[in-house]
């Protein structure tokens, strides 16, 4: 079998700013039957490895570093034997949460990973947090985008860190030219297309902050 895309949902807490909020994540996993990339970890580590199985995992990629996408990276990872991957523009949300242990792997746009045939390219998308990512596969036609581009319009900015003009920016310049068709795979929520998203980018312009 080629490679696929599975969704694992997780419910926890998210915890930033004082404030508790609980939450529904999606895990997303790429891959086929002998190996798998695991795209964040939130929650809840053992639903994660039993999605996984008996898979080889190339990569626990996180697509920011706010606590309710990594509080389960480190079991997984352990778990797995896999490297951890986030954005250095993050690592002082990663400190806030696994202050003992740094990702081994720093994100950046020259990167991508290969699994089960197909590619991963990496896109750094800020404004939800300076080190959100999004990582487009144009073999599957999809693009995983954390917290940056929802169902329905950009991810939330009014917390630490994040800024909504640059979350914006990163929209129009990095995610609204991909292929019309390319799947929106969320870090929470329901999925959406580019086409889908694009026709209301001037509305959120105008709705500002």
């Amino acid at each position: 079998m080629g490679a696929r895309i599975e969704r694992v949902v997780t419910s926890g807490v998210f915890s930033l700013d004082g404030q508790d909020l609980d939450v529904d994540n999606n895990v997303w996993l790429v891959g086929d039957d002998r190996e798998v990339l695991i795209i964040d970890a939130a929650h809840d580590a053992g639903a994660i490895l039993d999605a996984v199985g008996d898979r080889s995992v190339v990569a626990l990629v996180l697509s920011h570093g706010h606590n309710d996408h990594i509080n389960a990276a480190l079991d997984v990872a352990s778990a797995a034997g896999a490297e951890i991957a986030l954005h250095p523009a993050d690592t002082m949300l990663w400190d806030a949460v696994h202050p003992n242990l740094a990702p081994h792997i720093a994100l950046d746009e020259r990167l991508g990973f290969e699994v089960a045939g197909v590619r991963l390219e990496v896109l750094h998308t800020p404004g939800h947090s300076p080190g959100g990512v999004s990582l487009h596969c144009p073999d599957l036609g999809a693009v995983f985008t954390g917290d940056t581009l929802f169902n329905g319009g950009p991810g939330a900015t009014g917390r630490s860190y994040s800024d909504f003009p640059t979350i914006l920016a990163s929209i129009r310049d990095k995610l609204l030219g991909l292929p019309p068709p390319t799947r929106v795979l969320t870090g929470h929520g329901d999925e959406t297309t580019i086409a889908d998203e694009a026709p209301d980018y001037g509305a959120w312009v105008a709705r500002g902050h």
